[in-house]
């Protein structure tokens, strides 16, 4: 069975002619699909990162977290939301009762799109063809995962999860039923906080943040974790 429509191709005829293609028979399980990711050429991303970045947690969790993309230090270490975005979102996971070891947590796009500066590689934003082209992987993640909720973070996200693009402001806090039967939850990405300047504005916004997570809890019938 194929996703989003794909056409089955013979095993030869894919590897010869259409390398970008990864059958969905194939990956059963998601250690496989975990290993399989490494290999994908489905769109360019791949030439210039160091590794694919797949997601982390358990194999069946209630929540998922999906942020946008791999950062330098997730894509140096192989692991999602272990830089400084995630350092700060750990902190508001333990703040609100969540266990990070509870929930699976990956990205739209598994591959760092960057631009050099000097020694310094420099985030881009994945466009909209490579967002699509990642939705395969992100699709396998949900199938297996199975989570009860899925948390959007940040608006690539959103347009990986929904297929369109759509604001932050427009769908927060407004949880949507996905045609899998989970429910999507819409914030702000917590990349976000660490570019605001203002130490007032800072504390607003990160109050409001832990306040979609503690409604993420409550939604996928999570108790509070001393």
């Amino acid at each position: 069975m194929a996703l989003h429509g794909e056409t089955h191709v013979p095993r030869q005829a894919r590897r010869s002619r259409l390398p970008e293609i990864e059958p969905h028979d194939d990956i059963g399980s998601i250690a496989e699909a975990r290993a399989a990711v490494q290999e994908c050429r489905r769109c360019p991303l791949y030439k210039f990162a160091t590794q694919a970045v797949f997601g982390e947690g358990p194999e069946q969790a209630a929540i998922m977290f999906v942020g946008e993309q791999p950062g330098d230090q997730e894509d140096l270490k192989g692991q999602p939301f272990v830089g400084p975005a995630g350092r700060l979102f750990d902190k508001a996971l333990e703040r609100v009762g969540i266990d990070r070891r509870r929930t699976y947590v990956t990205n739209a796009v598994k591959h760092f799109k960057f631009v050099p500066r000097g020694k310094r590689r420099l985030h881009q934003r994945p466009n909209a063809g490579e967002v699509a082209a990642c939705r395969f992987w992100l699709d396998l993640e949900r199938e297996f995962v199975k989570p009860k909720v899925v948390v959007a973070l940040g608006a690539t996200a959103v347009q990986s999860l929904l297929g369109r693009a759509a604001t932050i402001t427009s769908l927060r806090g407004k949880p949507i039923e996905l045609d899998d039967g989970s429910l999507l939850y819409v914030t702000i990405h917590p990349s976000y906080l660490l570019r605001i300047r203002e130490e007032t504005d800072f504390r607003a916004e990160q109050r409001a943040f832990e306040a979609d997570l503690k409604k993420i809890r409550a939604l996928a019938g999570e108790r509070a974790d001393a």
